[in-house]
Order: structure tokens, then C-alpha cells, then sequence
């Protein structure tokens, strides 16, 4: 028996518009920073992020710092999708999990059966995780031509695939730890889920405070400072009862999506995609990790997430929403292997002490990311058409 298609409500609808805007945007931003690296101006333009400010460069400010407010709108997200949403119940989530572990194996196991052994294996997680805002705005780019569902489904999927790549990060790139602010910040995270569980604290501010506590402290232990977001986005108090207006989780999180949508992704954008192209270009796309980016991406996220769903509904696991198709999931599949914004993260992680494993794997991720897109939509665009009602 199918699952019918749900409602779908305010809230995922303003989502989806932020995210169709923002995604146009950050193409801009790309655009501008690929002609402003490959320009005369190349060389201040790239010096100007690594330049030296309270600590920490331009760029880690941005990485560091403003890409933990993008996390902690991803947790308030996620929050919403297992409180309210596509992942509120064990039956619609089963489909975008299924699908997203199989988006998140496949791309990694084709990156380490070419790199495997080689200092480049660090890069096996760059092909993981799925972008919203473009995946989104191609999706919206088609509008009528394909079912609701669908964009409900790459939503959820998305998440689910950010989700894997937090955790990737979480435990996989921590070089080195300080247990002792380690140990602060899941105290203070711990302070916060009491503020919101026991002493039932609704405003905002002590949260954000304690949040940007519990920042410095994980800053300070090793682990990427970004996990705070997440952290601070579930202890923050969520009610599925005033769930359009009064709920504190929810408010932030529809005050977040401006601010992070046009600014601070196009400022990521700006400091993260400065790509040099130079004469060794199609060499350096040649090489294992590059192709390893490449792969998983264009090929492993469709083969992952058709696949994962395939067997999963075979068994008997999970069912399609009445007005999806398997046409509608490969088409999906197309649109996961857009990675750019956590693939970029993740490549400044994996790769901190080598500028020229970073810039070929920036430049993998931008042509994986376009053919991708241009893919799933060409794909849906031709066989995508919601399937007529009854």
C-alpha cells in the first residue's frame, strides 16, 4: 500500500523559497569568485581571507564561527523534521534514511576504492552530503513538471545526508582533542537541555548566550567548532503544538533562513570557492581523489539512493508516496550529487595542510556538482511529470 502525499505546510513551503533564492545566489557568488581568482586581481583577492583577525584568519572566522550559525539552522531543520515533518514518524522516515545511507556509502566507497592507502583517502567524505539550496533550486526551477512529493523527499533526504556528514565530521576529522573543554562544552550543552527539559525557559537569549559559550569551548577542545550549532539547535525548546508562531526552536529557525541564505552561504561561497584554474587543471582532475570526487558524486549518489530504495521497498521495509515513481527517485538521485557547500567544508578539513589537494578538490566538487544538476534536471524535466490522479 502506498503512502499518501501529506500537506504541506507554511513552513516547509518558506523553507523551500529561501533555500530556491539562496541557491541562485550562491551560483552568483561562485561565479564571481571563480573570475575574481582567475583575474588580475587574483592575488589580493585570495590574500584578503587568510588575513590575520582577532586570532583566527578571515577564512576560519567564516568556517569556524558564521558556518556554526548555518549548522545550527540545519539542527533546527532536522529538529522540525523528526518533531512535525517528513521524519516525525518511523514510516515516512524509513524512505529519505534509507535513501540517505545509501547516498552517503556508495559515493564513499567509490572515493576509497580509488584512494584507499593514499594520503587522499582522508577525502572519502567530500562525496556524502547532498546540497539543500541547490538541489532545491533546481527542483523549483521545474515547479508543476514534478510531484510534491518529491521536493518533500530531497528535502528530507538532504537533511538526513547533512545529519551524516556532521557525525562524519564529528568523529572523523578531530585531529587533535583537549578532553577538559571538550568536557565544558557537553556541560554546557548539558546546562541548556536542563534550562529547556526541567526549568522550562522559553526566551531565546540565555540559549544563544550559552550556545556561543559552548562555540568557544568546542573551538578551544578540537573538535570543529561547528558541532555547537547542532548541539544548540536541541536544546533549544521545540512544540509541535505552537509550531507556526510561538516556538522558540521555530522562530529562530525562521529568522535564520534569511540571514544564512543570503548572507552568510555567498560569504562561504566568496572565501571557499576562489578556485586558481591553472595550466595542470585537467591534470589535477585526472588525479585518484579528484576522480574520486567525481564518481561519487555524479555516479555514486544516483546509484546509492535509487538502489538503497529499491531494496528497501523490495523487502518490504518502506513504500513510495502514491505520487512518486521510480523515475522520480533516480531523478532525485541525479539532484543528491550537487555537494558543494558541506563537500567544500569537508575538503577544508580533510585536507587543511595541502592548498593544492584542497583547490583540485574544489574544482572536482564545482564540475561534479554542475554535471549533476544539469543531469537531474534534463532527467526530470523529460520524465519527471507528476503521475495523474485518479
Amino acid at each position: 500500500m502506498n503512502i499518501l502525499p501529506q500537506p504541506i505546510s507554511s513552513t516547509f513551503n518558506r523553507f523551500v523559497e529561501s533555500e530556491k533564492a539562496g541557491g541562485i545566489l550562491l551560483i552568483c557568488c561562485t561565479i564571481v569568485s571563480l573570475l575574481l581568482a582567475n583575474s588580475p586581481v587574483a592575488a589580493p583577492y585570495l590574500h584578503f581571507w587568510h588575513l590575520p583577525l582577532a586570532g583566527l584568519s578571515v577564512e576560519l572566522w567564516i568556517n569556524d564561527a558564521l558556518m556554526a550559525i548555518f549548522f545550527l539552522l540545519i539542527g533546527l531543520e532536522l529538529q522540525r523534521e523528526i518533531q512535525s515533518g517528513e521524519l516525525s514518524t518511523i514510516r515516512s522516515a524509513l524512505l529519505p534514511m534509507v535513501a540517505a545511507v545509501g547516498g552517503i556509502a556508495v559515493p564513499a566507497l567509490i572515493h576509497f576504492a580509488l584512494n584507499g592507502g593514499t594520503p587522499s583517502q582522508a577525502g572519502m567524505g567530500i562525496p556524502m552530503a547532498t546540497d539543500i539550496a541547490f538541489a532545491l533550486a533546481v527542483l523549483m526551477l521545474l515547479g508543476s513538471a514534478v510531484p510534491t512529493s518529491l521536493k518533500v523527499f530531497l528535502t528530507a533526504l538532504a537533511v538526513m545526508d547533512d545529519l551524516g556528514a556532521i557525525i562524519v565530521i564529528a568523529v572523523f576529522y578531530t585531529s587533535t582533542l583537549a578532553p577538559w573543554y571538550l568536557l565544558g562544552a557537553l556541560l554546557v550543552f548539558a546546562a541548556l537541555l536542563g534550562m529547556n527539559r526541567v526549568l522550562r525557559v522559553r526566551a531565546l537569549s540565555p540559549y544563544l548566550v550559552g550556545g556561543a559559550v559552548m562555540w568557544f569551548l568546542m573551538l578551544k577542545s578540537g573538535v570543529h567548532a561547528t558541532i555547537a550549532g547542532v548541539l544548540l539547535a536541541f536544546a533549544i525548546p521545540y512544540s509541535t503544538r505552537d509550531q507556526d508562531e510561538q516556538s522558540p526552536a521555530h522562530r529562530l529557525e525562521h529568522f535564520l533562513h534569511t540571514p544564512v541564505a543570503f548572507i552568510i552561504l555567498p560569504i562561504f561561497a566568496l572565501a571557499n570557492t576562489g578556485i586558481v584554474i591553472g595550466a595542470g587543471a585537467m591534470q589535477e582532475l585526472a588525479s585518484h581523489n579528484s576522480l574520486g570526487i567525481l564518481a561519487g558524486l555524479v555516479l555514486g549518489k544516483p546509484l546509492g539512493i535509487a538502489l538503497a530504495c529499491l531494496l528497501a521497498v523490495a523487502v518490504g521495509l518502506c513504500t513510495l508516496p502514491a505520487d512518486l515513481k521510480w523515475r522520480h527517485v533516480i531523478g532525485a538521485g541525479l539532484l543528491g550529487g550537487i555537494g558543494f557547500t558541506m563537500s567544500i567544508f569537508i575538503t577544508n578539513l580533510a585536507f587543511a595542510t595541502n592548498p593544492a589537494l584542497i583547490n583540485a578538490s574544489k574544482m572536482a566538487i564545482l564540475l561534479a556538482s554542475l554535471a549533476a544538476g544539469v543531469a537531474g534536471f534534463v532527467w526530470l524535466k523529460l520524465f519527471g511529470k507528476p503521475v495523474a490522479s485518479r
